[in-house]
């Protein structure tokens, strides 16, 4: 569901604007068109990520935050922090940074 680029630049402009319009939200993704748009957000809806309320004509779009994207949050933050929590220094598998501060790479 998230690892598609259109879905997760909707749920950016969600989480950053709160509650949108298609319209507003299709004119923050200049890669597709509104149709397209129009389609990720129902997929989005359909699968209980995001609601969708009706005012007049329009349709206003919002994450749910008692839906499966909290869910999916509680469960990475509890395995990033069993997985953080358990790491030592004196780990073989610990994170090595490099003293020059380049790219963090894995000591075998």
């Amino acid at each position: 569901m998230l690892a598609d680029q259109v879905r997760r630049q909707i749920l950016d402009t969600l989480a950053s604007h709160g509650e949108c319009s298609a319209g507003f939200i299709s004119d923050q993704i200049s890669t597709v068109g509104r149709t397209t748009v129009s389609t990720h957000l129902r997929a989005l809806r359909l699968s209980g990520v995001v609601l969708e309320r009706r005012q007049g004509r329009h349709r206003l779009y919002s994450i749910d935050p008692m839906g499966p994207a909290n869910d999916a949050l509680q469960f990475l933050r509890g395995l990033f922090e069993r997985a953080l929590g358990a790491k030592t220094s004196d780990s073989p598998m610990s994170p090595a940074v490099d003293p020059d501060g380049g790219s963090v790479r894995r000591r075998a």
